[in-house]
């Protein structure tokens, strides 16, 4: 018994481990696929877009007869080409614009060219004539009347079942809550707080911009290589809008430059895939500019938000109305998932017993609104916990209490009606508030500087349909190492080292044994559904645990064959088989491919051992499109805190944010450093929103799209002190509990950061960018300066 006793001790679980990074030449498979052109040879062409310079005109004429007959041009080709639609949740745009343009910078042609010069002077030479309409440039004037209508076909588009357009208006999406009797609650309310934000549209500016090379050989079989979150969302997307089987699309998924849900679904590359049909056998390569990253790849959807929210004499939060305007551009495709998601989290984590929620995703002339980290929880938390914070103070309480009393937790009721499971926000809230030192009040750097500190709660669910599937493969090696298949991408956030934990811990190997197969490839990596939603540690990894148990079950299996044991008392330890019954001991080297003999001779047991694994939820229900109430509205919430000191000078209006502490309940942090860094990452992205983003639209016309007009923070404007937590209160379905955390962090920023601004001079600066000027003026407006 003695081995039974030491070696279940002694099992190497790196779950829960900061375990090192997965380093690319040493832990995973295969290489970077274009690390530059010579991997296509002097055959690969260059593709180059004519883009509309008008928000919103029709298309009268297009001639490309002067581009065609430049030498060195290959191909040109317009919407005429290409009449299928493309998007995710909402089919409502066709690869190249066909009658209309919606945006300055929609794509009405595409050149392939020997190089990008020529392609260049080709798209220069295509002449297109319009016919200029009144363009919608305001979500809330786009919900009216007098509104010209963007797309006239939206009640003929494809749309997912739990989308709700309404036909006749530019509103693509229109999500209700009516929970309670919010009328007849407002006169039982002490206080009650009422406001309206603005918050603009932001960039991603991943480090690197899209590009894709696409191929079609003689057959029509395509293959794209992309920096890609969604790998086989572009398969399947592409595949539709082009009417041929997914089988004949392969998507190569090398490692990605920087993504924040930019890089999600399909933005540029079908238009790749477009020219290459035109110029069968040969690669062709289009590559965004920074100039077009900023506004022809998906943004950061605008919001106009309105709230309104009250509270009883002892703080107990009685009513909320919402209403949301979404600036969602001009397609919606992942827009109107965004408004669902708004929706059913517009309570914010609060347990209110009355609530009405209208949130309406709305077409304007402004660039595509898509996936940002946060997926619109940062714009919607940006308003609600400023108004939070005010009413704490106008009933006399102190934000912390207020939050405290108001938080959600196990069980508590939430907006649409189900119930909230395990959660861990009342221990970040107390964890964030010691550890900012909330209700110390520390001297100010000089004498014309103010001091404050600020506190907003998040909450945030994978956005995702209920039926969104992981698949993983373990296939183990002649000397007992591991290679994982998996279809999820890793963009930084180190989805790959995650998944060589699993898979370890799962299978009873030494983390180092394990690698990754690379680059994700449709054709050969298991499916993932996108690399999206913070999903991919719990959905994922379930997979990939099912994976590795089930090669595990092989390996027992065998053994116990064997040795004539019963497969219960054998585990595998350290990359050995062993017995607590017989205390006999194997290796997994060679017996995991070439099998065991029987002990009789008679032949062998076993054989080449490969782990499959899926999973999928299945509880997810609908939700009633009238009130938005249902049993169970998504897989479960993450929810956290943070707190923020500021210091304000008074002269100049500038913020400087001087230390930062975040507190998360991520269920089961598979490796503690990496969850550290994601909050630490996404709370100075967050401050990057909360004191400079903003895309300057005037007229439909972006006026800052590069870096000198557009300022994002660096390591100069991070706090030299920031302070991360980790709360765990596991997930019933997730691996050993865990849930994700990789958007959660930028969610809270902005609001906490207005919230120190009000605490250090007393001014709510409203809708962000903070910048010097807007909180100067702001101190002006209140008589606070001069």
């Amino acid at each position: 018994m003695a081995i039974k006793d030491t070696a279940r001790d002694k099992i190497p679980n790196p779950i829960g481990e900061s375990v090192p990074r997965l380093d690319a030449r040493e832990k995973v498979t295969g290489v970077a696929i274009f690390a530059d052109d010579l991997q296509f040879g002097p055959g690969l062409l260059y593709a180059r877009i004519k883009r509309s310079p008008h928000p919103h005109a029709l298309i009268k004429s297009i001639d490309t007869s002067k581009a065609e007959s430049l030498p060195g041009v290959k191909a040109v080709v317009t919407g005429e080409d290409f009449p299928g639609f493309i998007g995710l949740y909402l089919q409502d745009r066709h690869i190249f614009c066909r009658d209309r343009v919606r945006y300055v910078g929609d794509p009405v042609a595409g050149v392939a060219a020997v190089s990008e010069e020529i392609a260049e002077k080709a798209v220069e030479l295509i002449e297109v004539e319009y016919e200029v309409l009144e363009p919608v440039l305001d979500p809330e004037f786009g919900v009216s009347p007098d509104a010209p209508l963007l797309h006239p076909d939206l009640g003929e588009y494809e749309v997912a079942n739990f989308i709700f357009p309404q036909p006749g208006t530019n509103i693509s999406n229109y999500f209700k809550i009516r929970k309670g009797d919010v009328d007849g609650a407002w006169e039982k309310c002490a206080v009650i707080v009422e406001h309206k934000y603005r918050i603009p549209h932001v960039q991603h500016v991943p480090i690197e911009t899209h590009v894709a090379i696409a191929q079609v050989d003689e057959t029509g079989k395509v293959t794209l290589w992309g920096s890609s979150q969604s790998p086989f969302a572009q398969r399947n997307l592409i595949a539709k809008a082009l009417g041929i089987s997914q089988s004949d699309v392969r998507v190569i998924a090398p490692y990605v430059g920087g993504g924040f849900g930019s890089k999600a679904g399909v933005s540029m590359e079908a238009l790749a895939v477009a020219i290459a049909t035109k110029v069968k056998g040969r690669p062709v390569k289009l590559r965004l500019t920074r100039e077009e990253e900023f506004y022809t790849a998906f943004v950061r959807q605008g919001l106009v938000a309105h709230f309104k929210m009250g509270c009883d004499e002892n703080g107990k939060l009685l009513a909320m109305e919402n209403k949301f305007y979404w600036d969602a551009g001009a397609y919606t495709e992942y827009g109107v998932n965004i408004t669902r998601a708004a929706g059913y989290s517009s309570s914010g984590p609060y347990e209110v017993p009355n609530v009405k929620t209208d949130s309406y995703c709305v077409y304007t002339n402004h660039p595509v609104g898509g996936p940002m980290r946060g997926f619109g929880m940062p714009e919607m938390h940006t308003g609600l916990e400023q108004c939070i914070d005010e009413l704490a103070h106008k009933i006399g309480m102190d934000p912390v209490a207020f939050r405290q009393v108001n938080c959600l937790k196990t069980g508590s009721t939430l907006v649409t009606g189900s119930k909230m499971h395990p959660t861990g926000l009342p221990q970040c809230v107390e964890k964030v508030a010691e550890a900012i030192e909330w209700g110390k009040k520390e001297p100010p750097s000089a004498p014309n500087k103010r001091r404050g500190k600020g506190i907003a709660l998040m909450w945030k669910a994978p956005a995702m349909p209920p039926n969104a599937g992981s698949s993983a493969w373990v296939e183990l090696n002649e000397d007992g190492t591991v290679t994982v298949g998996v279809g999820g991408q890793d963009i930084g956030q180190g989805a790959f080292t995650i998944a060589a934990q699993m898979a370890a811990a799962g299978l009873g190997v030494p983390y180092d044994w394990v690698r990754v197969a690379t680059p994700v490839d449709t054709q050969y990596s298991p499916y993932e559904w996108q690399t999206v939603a913070s999903r991919l540690t719990w959905s994922m990894g379930n997979a990939i645990v099912n994976a590795a148990r089930d090669a595990r079950r092989q390996i027992i299996d065998m053994v116990a064959e064997v040795w004539d044991e019963d497969p219960e008392d054998l585990d595998i330890v350290d990359g050995n088989v062993i017995s607590y019954k017989s205390e006999e001991s194997i290796s997994l080297k060679d017996i995991v491919v070439y099998g065991l003999p029987k002990p009789d001779g008679s032949g062998w047991v076993g054989g080449p051992v490969v782990g499959r694994g899926n999973f999928m939820p299945t509880y997810v229900t609908g939700l009633d499109p009238e009130t938005g109430q249902g049993e169970r509205a998504v897989v479960h919430y993450t929810t956290g805190a943070q707190a923020v000191e500021v210091e304000v000078d008074l002269e100049t209006g500038k913020v400087e944010i001087l230390r930062g502490v975040a507190a998360f309940d991520v269920g089961k942090a598979i490796n503690p450093e990496m969850v550290k860094a994601q909050m630490e990452g996404g709370f100075v992205q967050g401050l990057s929103t909360a004191l400079f983003e903003s895309l300057q639209l005037k007229d439909g016309v972006l006026q800052n799209p590069s870096f000198v007009d557009y300022r994002i923070a660096t390591s100069a404007d991070a706090p030299p002190d920031i302070e991360a937590i980790i709360v765990e209160v596991p997930q019933d379905d997730g691996p050993w509990g865990a849930r994700g955390i990789g958007e959660h962090s930028m969610v809270p920023t902005i609001a906490a950061i207005a919230n120190a601004i009000y605490d250090a001079v007393g001014v709510r600066p409203g809708s962000p960018p903070f910048s010097s000027e807007r909180v100067y003026l702001a101190m002006m407006e209140a008589g606070i300066v001069e």
